[in-house]
């Protein structure tokens, strides 16, 4: 697969959308995940108005909404990219919690890591 790019549609009844391109007429296979948790319900079908397009859909558990701030991370499942993420902040403000941050910057270098490397492969 080519670069591909989920760009979010919006929440709607606690499942997230999003539409996916760049596959190049191979069908996406994406994982999420919440705590390092695999999160189930992920469903990618083709735009039946768009063809080369994917509608992806990521149905959020209920029993992981608690007080606080829950980040999901939405990957390539073959590459391990990272494609998209969203958080969702409960309960009463928090201006403490810096969890949520510090799990965007996971996944933000677990990506460059990855990049890192295959540079570093390439270029030997």
């Amino acid at each position: 697969m080519t670069d591909l790019i989920l760009t979010k549609k919006r929440i709607h009844a606690g499942v997230w959308e999003g539409i996916l391109t760049g596959t190049d007429g191979v069908e996406p296979e994406l994982t999420v995940s919440h705590l390092g948790q695999t999160v189930e319900g992920v469903v990618v079908a083709p735009d039946p108005d768009n063809e080369g397009q994917y509608l992806v859909a990521v149905a959020i558990p209920v029993e992981v909404l608690t007080d606080g701030v829950q980040s999901f991370v939405i990957q390539d499942k073959v590459t391990g990219d990272r494609l998209s993420s969203f958080a969702i902040v409960t309960g009463e403000p928090l201006e403490d919690d810096v969890r949520a941050e510090v799990d965007m910057l996971r996944a933000e270098l677990d990506m460059l890591k990855k990049a890192f490397r295959r540079h570093c492969l390439e270029t030997m």
